[in-house]
């Protein structure tokens, strides 16, 4: 582990700043110096600052924008307010992947254990749920006795011990980050590309990482949902991440409908499993692979992309990668047996079907509700203290062009509170949309790929 010197160094006090300063002039489409970025973020870090004066600056930020400068000193602040790993004594590449969240996207989960298996070193800190969107720390809890809160020194060992490991943000790693990460959950500021971009990158940056691969969600269920603005979103993230000297791409997927059939924290571990397992739908294997392919590729682990697809699948196929997944859970206090077993893993009491209204075609699903649905089960936070039932969820059985009979389910819902249900069944019901007819066009899983060369279809 080390600080380079800028996270040594800090500024002397400013003594002339005030928040509501910085919060009027943020507001009134001002830019602020590097100074100023850098006194709020470390204000509000040390406890200076109360949550409702930096949610209104968050959310100045969200209508406002940011500069390509502030977007620099958001970044590097968020990024030096706590350590950045030094893993250069551990050897081969470290790479990890990052996506910006969407519905039943559980990728993280095949990807890291794919790829480690390959030989690469992934040292993967991720985040919680945040607002209809699954985390992957709530997934892994999910898992008997997973620990996602080890020290820096507990990390180092299973990464030597493994070749992965999948943490929550530490003490030492960003934590400005991981403050305003809670704080914008249950302040409606999740959407900005700009807190998007510095959110993500400063953590991933004080992995101690070589190259890192970003999924981009686009669709009714990402936080972006037009292409123009995920490809926004992505480029800002590729210029911030190459400025900083690492080989970074970014790859546009479909988030237009769920991601899988599952959607929830245990259902989504047991689909992962399902996948690796060589099951598991076909939609979830596709993405995995493909962002696996790139992770290989930018390790210089294959020649090419083409080449990292092939080495990807064959470790599925093969059981090397949940071979390794278990290797993960023991070397984290989980118990393997839910990765042999995962009706170990929570179960909800009891389930009800969604059934069709009418015959037809589902011609399509609002994601961002499927998601809801989930949270107001149970499984995601409405709020900051909120806990999460990780048995919770739904079990889709139709996704976009399937075919469907009035009567038939189109899902099944998984609960344990019967006060929660009648608001899941309401938001699934208006989420899907069926039609006498399949729909004419489909999104296809890979919109484009970012890169400093630009945007490629």
């Amino acid at each position: 582990m080390s600080n380079s010197p800028a996270s040594l160094t800090s500024p002397p006090p400013t003594t002339n700043m005030r928040p509501l300063d910085l919060i009027r002039k943020k507001r009134d489409g001002g830019e602020l110096s590097s100074d100023e970025i850098g006194f709020l973020v470390r204000s509000y870090t040390d406890d200076e600052i109360p949550d409702y004066q930096m949610a209104a600056w968050l959310m100045a930020v969200l209508i406002r924008g940011m500069s390509g400068p502030e977007l620099g000193a958001l970044t590097g602040a968020m990024l030096h307010s706590g350590e950045v790993l030094d893993l250069s004594d551990l050897p081969g590449a470290k790479v990890d992947k990052h996506s910006t969240g969407g519905v039943g996207d559980k990728t993280s989960l095949i990807i890291a254990p794919v790829v480690a298996a390959a030989g690469v070193i992934v040292p993967m800190i991720s985040g919680r749920g945040l607002g209809h969107t699954g985390g992957t720390l709530d997934k892994l809890q999910s898992i008997p006795g997973f620990n996602i809160n080890l020290s820096l020194i507990e990390f180092r060992r299973v990464l030597k011990s493994c070749g992965c490991g999948l943490i929550g943000q530490t003490a030492e790693i960003a934590p400005a980050d991981k403050k305003l990460y809670a704080l914008r959950d249950v302040t409606a500021t999740v959407e900005s590309p700009n807190l998007i971009c510095a959110s993500i990158m400063s953590k991933k940056l004080a992995e101690g990482i070589d190259g890192l691969v970003l999924d981009v969600k686009t669709g009714s269920g990402a936080f972006m949902k037009t292409e123009k603005d995920s490809v926004h979103l992505a480029e800002l993230m590729v210029e911030t991440g190459e400025r900083m000297g690492k080989k970074v791409v970014a790859l546009i997927t479909d988030m237009d409908q769920p991601l899988g059939l599952k959607v929830g924290n245990a259902l989504e571990v047991e689909e992962c499993i399902e996948v690796m397992n060589g099951d598991g739908p076909a939609d979830l294997r596709q993405v995995s692979v493909e962002l696996a392919a790139w992770m290989l590729y930018l390790a210089g682990r294959t020649p090419s992309v083409d080449a990292g697809r092939q080495v990807a699948d064959k470790l599925i196929r093969d059981r090397s990668a949940l071979k390794k997944l278990r290797e993960i859970v023991v070397q984290q206090g989980g118990d393997p047996r839910a990765i042999d077993d995962p009706r170990l893993l929570p179960q909800a009491q009891n389930r009800t079907p969604m059934l069709s209204p009418a015959s037809g075609f589902v011609e399509a699903i609002q994601c961002e509700q499927v998601g809801i649905a989930s949270l107001v089960l149970g499984g995601g936070r409405e709020k900051k203290e909120d806990t999460i039932d990780p048995a919770v969820g739904l079990a889709l059985h139709k996704k976009v062009g399937d075919p469907i009979q009035k009567g038939e389910p189109f899902c099944t819902i998984h609960y344990n509170s019967a006060a929660r249900l009648g608001s899941a069944q309401s938001l699934l019901q208006q989420a899907y949309r069926i039609a006498e007819k399949p729909p004419v066009v489909r999104r296809p899983l890979i919109h484009r790929v970012i890169s400093r060369k630009g945007a490629q279809v």
